[in-house]
């Protein structure tokens, strides 16, 4: 049984002065072959595509922007996803060496003892002073990306 068919054939002109119709023209010479089997399908397609669009704009004006916002979003938890997994072996770090402190405390002479405790009270106040920062930092990152 064959498919029934209705055509309707129309012309397009395109005046490869115009900047828009020489773009046009580019991209129907460069367009994917094996996607777009004719110009009528690319054409098809294009139109579609942009009307459609247009009549979602109309209907709902702030569609543009709220998909910039939504883009603009997932770089942000994109970014703090990121820092999140750098900073996750910092902290596992610090964490076992306080475990293994006491052991190295045992091991360790009354004289290497108090260097020990004394350069761990330094690197405890600047990690405490670090790690301040670093919770601040993600405090306001997750604020703003709350706030939305």
């Amino acid at each position: 049984m064959r498919k029934e068919r209705r055509i309707i054939n129309t012309n397009i002109r395109l005046n490869l002065c115009d900047e828009q119709d020489r773009k046009a023209w580019e991209y129907l010479q460069t367009m994917d072959r094996q996607k777009y089997k004719s110009y009528t399908k690319a054409v098809v397609a294009a139109l579609n595509d942009y009307f459609a669009r247009e009549y979602r704009n109309k209907e709902d004006p702030y569609l543009e922007t709220r998909e910039k916002e939504d883009a603009f979003l997932e770089r942000v938890e994109t970014a703090i996803r990121n820092g999140v997994k750098e900073s996750v072996p910092m902290a596992m770090a610090k964490n076992l060496f306080e475990m293994l402190a006491p052991f190295v405390k045992e091991s360790a002479g009354e004289k290497e003892l108090s260097d020990l405790t004394e350069e761990k009270e330094s690197e405890q106040h600047t990690e405490d002073i670090t790690d301040w920062e670093q919770e601040a930092d993600l405090d306001a990152a997750l604020d703003f990306a709350d706030s939305f």
